[in-house]
């Protein structure tokens, strides 16, 4: 670049929000270096992502190789999924060193991963627009401004009605049997079922054919092998994978800009700035420190976004020592999930669905939903049997079902850890079971959020504390949404219902940690560094009323790029 920078836009985080606004802006002709904490999976310049550093940046489609990528994503689900050594942890590449540290004080967990692609490549890729009502709470722009983005997002992934399977099937027997009614459009106000919105391919038309040959797969589309959350693979090319992380979807829509260059395996450590007298504070580079190298450089660049995530962007304006906020890393929500679970006699589901299992591993994992803005969302899902009794039967704040003594006023038979000879006699009929994940509508408090631990530092800074309490009013709606969620399954003809109930600070969808209105202006530029922009959950204003948060971080990131365009930009440089 010409003038000492190393690009136009550095983004900071190759997940949902950065894969989104570098293709966007890549599109204006704007010459942008993605840093991405992870490694790049499916990329020829890192035959071996896990266990050499390979080359330091790619921007080449070419290098995308779809064989590459089926020989990293495997089926095992510790090897991609254990939170100390998978492949999606939050972590360095190189899985003989630790994760990278973050303190949940009261015990929960986050949820998320380094690499490429982000929390997205273990996502269910639900894609729901928020609930309107959500916006009218405390959000500065309208929920009607934000549709169009909307709308780009869906046809860009795409976003498409989800494809069923029984477990899905099932789910709509138990709804349609309480009278509930089923909603078409888009734009929620009012409690009912529909199909899911989800950012995955429709079903493959070679499905059906006896002789479909899935790992030589050479025709596109979801093969409903339930491997949403493990890493989707199949497919012809990388930017063809079924499931739309956006290590499939906009990574190889920046690249084919040829102005978007990734760099992985890279943290940034620090937000370096400036000072003049016609802008005042503003951002001028990013320190970044190689995982595998440890070498520690300075880029700089015309304009700078923060797409690291609701943790991760807080943390680092705080270990830059940026100008101080009261809600910088302030007023978390993470929906507050829960997860209860049904089991069922043959002859009960042979009466529902005409065949005596549900198979929830098979098909999407959750191609289904009921909403209720006010109060939040529920689906049902169903995964790999490790993930699936983890969410189901191994995480709980009420600690193990036996010290638990349910009232006949409470919808389920047992709440808390299921163990010992009852666990296996439950995930012996885990074929006949049907798991509900409950997001329930929490609301802004300014003492949840993510706080610099004032002793102990890795090699990144000052390691982050997540800290998250429910409200009664948050703890009454959750409540309620699990009543409900139970309802369906007794309607469906569940014979035993357990409930879980997830500790509060289990963080998944986690969100507003840098609110627009309050840390950023409604361009989501910093309010007191210009040229620093946030593009990712963090900036959200709320918890959406109960929604996945990728779809609005994704179009709230749509509508960014075309902010940092016009105001620094003009209209481009094509």
């Amino acid at each position: 670049m010409d003038n000492g920078y190393d690009a136009d836009v550095i983004v900071i985080g190759a997940g949902g929000g950065g894969g989104v606004i570098a293709k966007e802006l890549g599109e204006k002709g704007i010459k942008v270096l993605i840093i991405e904490a992870g490694p790049w999976y499916g990329n020829s310049k890192w035959p071996k992502p896990n266990e050499e550093p390979g080359a330091e940046r790619s921007s080449n489609m070419a290098d995308l190789d779809i064989n590459l990528l089926k020989a990293t994503f495997t089926d095992l689900e510790d090897d991609m999924n254990d939170a100390v050594s998978g492949k999606f942890r939050w972590g360095v590449a190189n899985r003989d060193l630790s994760p990278w540290l973050r303190v949940v004080p009261k015990g929960g967990f986050t949820w998320q991963s380094a690499g490429v692609g982000g929390t997205t490549l273990l996502y269910f890729a639900n894609s729901p627009r928020a609930y309107p009502e959500a916006f009218e709470k405390e959000w500065p722009i309208t929920y009607q401004e934000l549709i169009p983005y909307y709308e780009k997002v869906e046809n860009t992934l795409p976003v498409r009605e989800a494809t069923g399977t029984s477990k899905e099937d099932l789910f709509y027997y138990g709804v349609k049997n309480m009278g509930w009614k089923y909603v078409q459009t888009k734009d929620l106000t009012e409690p009912g079922y529909r199909a899911q919105p989800n950012a995955i391919l429709s079903v493959n038309p070679m499905l059906n054919n006896p002789d479909f040959d899935f790992e030589n797969n050479q025709s596109v589309g979801c093969t409903l092998r339930g491997h949403c959350v493990n890493g989707c693979c199949l497919g012809p090319s990388v930017d063809t994978v079924a499931k739309r992380s956006t290590l499939v979807s906009y990574i190889p829509l920046a690249l084919r800009t040829g102005n978007v260059e990734i760099m992985p395996n890279s943290f940034v450590i620090r937000i370096n700035t400036g000072e003049d007298n016609n802008q005042g504070l503003y951002a001028q580079s990013v320190t970044v420190r190689n995982t595998w190298t440890e070498e520690i450089r300075e880029l700089r660049a015309k304009v700078i976004v923060m797409s690291c995530g609701s943790i991760e962007t807080p943390r680092l304006w705080l270990n830059s020592q940026l100008p101080e906020n009261e809600w910088v890393g302030r007023g978390l929500t993470n929906h507050m999930i829960d997860c209860v679970s049904g089991i069922f006699e043959e002859e009960d589901l042979m009466n529902a669905l005409g065949m005596s299992e549900i198979n929830p591993f098979m098909g999407q994992n959750s191609a289904a939903r009921f909403d209720y803005p006010g109060l939040g969302a529920f689906e049902p899902f169903g995964t790999s049997p490790g993930i699936n009794s983890t969410m189901i039967y191994g995480t709980s704040q009420k600690g193990y079902y036996f010290q638990n003594q349910t009232t006949d006023e409470e919808p389920w038979d047992r709440e808390g850890i299921i163990a010992g000879e009852l666990l296996r006699e439950f995930m012996r009929e885990y074929r006949r079971t049907l798991s509900i994940v409950i997001f329930g509508d929490d609301s802004v408090n300014q003492s949840n959020g993510v706080y610099m631990d004032p002793l102990q530092k890795d090699e990144n800074g000052f390691i982050p504390i997540i800290s998250y309490e429910l409200t009664k009013e948050d703890v009454a709606k959750r409540d309620q949404l699990v009543g409900l969620a139970c309802e369906v399954l007794r309607s469906a003809g569940a014979k035993t219902v357990s409930r879980a109930n997830w500790p509060p600070d289990v963080c998944a969808h986690i969100m507003s940690t840098m609110r627009m209105g309050y840390v950023t202006d409604i361009d989501c530029e910093a309010k007191q560094v210009k040229r620093l922009f946030i593009a990712d959950s963090s900036v959200l204003c709320n918890g959406l009323g109960g929604p996945n948060p990728t779809l609005t971080t994704q179009a709230l990131a749509t509508r960014t790029a075309e902010k940092i365009v016009s105001k620094y930009f003009g209209q481009g440089t094509t």
